[in-house]
């Protein structure tokens, strides 16, 4: 049972971030400073520029991914959704001190939190939505950035956001 609810929070939790982060327009430019470098890289690499913009960006500055993980470990460690909300609170800080103007991260703390009050009552705690959102994240981040870059690209293409 453990597997199959590791499965859903990682499936929910991947879902959350990658929509809020193109939602919020990650993929269109690059937002922070070092994000521009990143998607280069990874246009010369073959990938798309503006999945490669919003893996900038997530490397830069905290985005819905740090904030789904942050919120995830909070939740765990405080045992109730002040953990989630705390943990809001410092991602909305490391966008400020990083120049960051949006509020991906932010939001992604916020929904997750919810998120998980809601799982918990159906037996999938935090500690499912922490190995889904390092799973995710090492997905989109550490696998092959070509085609990471291109899936970013085609879903933000296809909700009309590029």
């Amino acid at each position: 049972m453990n597997v199959i609810f590791a499965g859903i929070a990682a499936a929910v939790a991947w879902i959350n971030f990658v929509f809020i982060d193109v939602f919020l327009g990650l993929p269109e430019r690059p937002g922070v400073r070092g994000a521009k470098a990143i998607a280069t890289s990874i246009k010369e690499y073959g990938g798309k520029i503006n999945g490669g913009y919003m893996m900038g960006n997530i490397v830069c500055s905290p985005d819905a991914s740090a904030g789904t993980l942050l919120a995830s470990c909070c939740f765990y460690a405080f045992g109730s959704w002040t953990g989630g909300v705390f943990a809001a609170a410092i991602v909305l800080l490391g966008n400020r001190i990083c120049s960051d103007p949006g509020y991906a991260g932010t939001t992604g703390a916020l929904t997750t939190t919810g998120i998980i009050a809601v799982a918990s009552r159906l037996g999938i705690g935090p500690k499912f939505f922490i190995l889904g959102m390092v799973v995710n994240i090492v997905t989109i981040q550490a696998i092959h950035h070509r085609y990471s870059s291109r899936l970013i690209y085609n879903i933000a293409k296809k909700i009309g956001m590029i």
